[in-house]
């Protein structure tokens, strides 16, 4: 009944959620030290010993592991030594080591079970401890089954909490007589036919360290849950972001689809006659040309190659001189298609100047505006020619 008890507790205790709950996380390890006394009143071999008569030394060692906040499990090993004062231990034997207790102790934590755990442990607490397991008396070489209960009163140190001093006050039920046998059974002493169960009493202190764990600390720690209308909003705003990347997307897919397109265009004038339409009577054309984006007065960088061919030509021939002439798709006011037409020609002459370092003076420009003369596309209309003037 208890443990159902506890264990309601436990669940209740647990309804915040908790990090750290892996098979490796939140064990520990400790030793301790202290003094236990028999319970009971009885006489062997002429010594009489009793309740704080035949107290008897004690060293335990303590592996364990907290399974959720407020429930864990523990092996506890005890080893009860020689009392010289009395040249006998409790247990009537002259042994060093009088007797060994091996337990499985279930650990219940009271201040969480009830208080429920805040995200680290409290600096006091109160832990319960309860199990069985077997003792051992070496000097008789016999043994039995025994029962434990006790107290923690626990203070948790270091900065993480890590270290647990504790004090703790518990009996063995058990706990065997000097004969140890049968070591629940209700021993008759000193032939009075009183009946006593046989147990021990014992008061130490001890030192657990709590191993790190999972998420970093060396204790369970809060889950931080987000709230449900926060998480809708965030979906919401997941969603939204989801509809302007596909938005872009299709942009970017239409903008790709324009600029194959160019690229075939230009692929297309490229692989034209070398023969180029001549727009005015008696002027040689040379063959490049410069094409310009709609509405655009800056050279593109694929377009520095059709200027770099006429550079060549002028410095293979010092005497040429050349004329630039700009033009624009009809798109557009005609005032603007003059002015961007009359651009077009400006910047073609600028990079032959300062970029191929051709002489001004070899150079002259004029603006045409809009024609549909140069090509039936409306992208070859928008271009910047050149013509060999020096005849």
């Amino acid at each position: 009944m208890l443990a159902v008890a506890m264990m309601t507790a436990s669940v209740s205790a647990q309804k915040t959620a908790v990090t750290a709950n892996k098979a490796g996380d939140n064990w520990y390890i400790g030793i301790n030290a202290g003094v236990a006394t028999p319970m009971n009143k009885f006489d062997f071999g002429g010594t009489k010993y009793g309740f704080m008569k035949g107290v008897s030394p004690e060293f335990g060692f303590r592996l364990g592991k907290n399974l959720t906040t407020v429930f864990g499990l523990a092996l506890d090993v005890n080893a009860y030594f020689l009392n010289k004062s009395d040249s006998k231990s409790m247990f009537g034997s002259k042994t060093f080591i009088n007797a060994t207790d091996f337990d499985i102790l279930s650990t219940w934590n009271l201040s969480n079970a009830f208080a429920g755990y805040k995200g680290e442990p409290c600096a006091f607490e109160v832990i319960a401890l309860v199990g069985g397991g077997y003792s051992r008396a070496w000097a008789e070489k016999q043994g039995g089954i025994n029962a434990k209960a006790a107290i923690d009163f626990a203070f948790n140190l270091g900065a993480a909490k890590q270290w647990q001093l504790f004090i703790e006050p518990g009996v063995v039920l058990g706990q065997p007589y000097p004969q140890y046998a049968n070591p629940f059974r209700k021993n008759v002493y000193d032939g009075t036919g009183s009946k006593k169960w046989n147990g021990a009493f014992s008061l130490k202190a001890g030192i657990n360290y709590k191993f790190g764990t999972s998420n970093g600390t060396h204790n369970f720690k809060v889950e931080e849950l987000r709230d449900p209308a926060e998480i809708d909003a965030l979906n919401a705003k997941i969603n939204e972001l989801r509809s302007d990347v596909d938005a872009k997307n299709g942009q970017l897919n239409a903008a790709n689809a324009t600029i194959n397109d160019l690229k075939k265009k230009l692929a297309d004038c490229e692989a034209r006659p070398t023969t180029a339409a001549v727009v005015e009577k008696k002027e040689t054309v040379l063959q490049p040309m410069v094409i310009f984006r709609q509405g655009k007065s800056t050279i593109d960088a694929a377009q520095y190659a059709s200027i770099e061919m006429v550079a060549k030509y002028m410095k293979n021939h010092p005497e040429a001189k050349v004329l630039v002439k700009g033009y624009a798709s009809p798109e557009g006011k005609a005032e603007l298609n003059q002015k961007l037409s009359e651009k077009r020609a400006e910047v073609v002459a600028n990079a032959l100047i300062k970029r191929y370092k051709i002489a001004k003076d070899r150079i002259t420009t004029k603006g045409y505006g809009a024609t549909s003369e140069v090509s039936e596309e409306n992208d070859f209309n928008r271009v910047a020619m050149f013509v060999d003037t020096t005849k």
